[in-house]
């Protein structure tokens, strides 16, 4: 059975960040590329059986943002420390290396190695373009190969495709009343979870509230659902990072409440969680934020998003 190998390079990568090549970020640009690549591979029914990315910043954001647009979880993504830095040579010890069972395999990495691996593996490449690159940033290489991944070599593989960013709808696929529209982001991003978190001190109810990313208000932990995740452990991992905390999630929502963002609406579920850790300084991703642990009452009245004071307080009167 014939294999497909696809060939991502990495997305833009942010060259203001004062951080070593291994760290570097990816630009918004970067991101969205990635994401717009991933929602293509899906609307063509491409959708890869194992990701395997090099571990630096820039290549498994990649990864993750283009799995995340296809509806895989970032979870399953595999990182091949080898792929970071690597030469033709490594690079076909990467692939030849894969499980037979994975017929279509997505590798993201690096230039000039995954170019290199191209011209190595295809044979009859198209002229390159004006601005004299092959594989530009976010760029993908689909290729079809005869036989087993262990015995892929020199000339042994067909493109199938060469497929730009800037060739893809700047806009994503969203299923409207009309037939489908175009938003700004993926589809995703517009279902989020959020978690009101508690606990009972000296046997009085009190809500965690942490300070928003740039602390201009204050806010309960709220995220995009991610793909390959409950809502509720979505919540739940919002809910470490923004707020350093840990604990049960409910299994039903409290409430929801809907918001505008990215020309479009956004369904929020909340839920409660009871918490039954909260992290040191040092283990709180986002600690700059702040928290303060507060009355139902005060959190209805300082919580800038006022859907929430009767969820919060409709929890309060259920535990009380």
């Amino acid at each position: 059975m014939d294999h497909e190998l696809l060939i991502l390079r990495h997305g833009k990568s942010d060259w203001s960040r004062r951080v070593d090549d291994f760290h570097r970020p990816l630009k918004d640009r970067g991101k969205r590329a990635a994401q717009r690549m991933g929602t293509w591979l899906l609307e063509q029914g491409l959708v890869p059986d194992r990701i395997v990315t090099s571990p630096a910043e820039r290549a498994l954001t990649t990864a993750e943002k283009c799995a995340k647009s296809m509806g895989l979880a970032a979870a399953g993504i595999r990182q091949e420390p080898r792929i970071y830095e690597a030469g033709l040579e490594q690079l076909l010890a990467v692939v030849r290396g894969l499980s037979g069972d994975d017929r279509r395999v997505m590798l993201v990495g690096h230039n000039p190695g995954l170019e290199e691996l191209l011209r190595h593996l295809a044979a009859g490449l198209p002229p390159l373009p004006e601005d004299g690159k092959l594989l530009p940033t976010a760029t993908l290489a689909r290729l079809s190969l005869d036989g087993p991944w262990s015995a892929v070599g020199e000339g042994g593989a067909r493109l199938l495709e060469l497929v730009r960013p800037a060739q893809l709808p700047k806009g994503f696929p969203w299923p409207g009343p009309g037939g489908s529209e175009r938003r700004p982001r993926p589809a995703y991003y517009y279902h989020q979870s959020s978690v009101i978190p508690w606990r009972r001190r000296d046997g009085r109810l009190e809500v965690l509230i942490t300070g928003s990313s740039q602390r201009k208000h204050w806010v309960v932990p709220k995220g995009i659902q991610e793909p390959g995740l409950s809502p509720q452990a979505s919540a739940a991992k919002e809910a470490r990072e923004e707020a350093g905390v840990e604990g049960v999630v409910g299994e039903r929502p409290l409430g929801h409440y809907d918001y505008h963002k990215w020309g479009a609406t956004c369904s929020v579920q909340v839920y409660p969680m009871e918490v039954t850790r909260e992290l040191p300084e040092e283990e709180w991703e986002e600690h700059h934020r702040g928290r303060r642990w507060v009355t139902p009452e005060e959190a209805a009245r300082q919580l800038r998003e006022k859907a929430l004071a009767p969820i919060i307080l409709g929890l309060a009167e259920a535990l009380d």
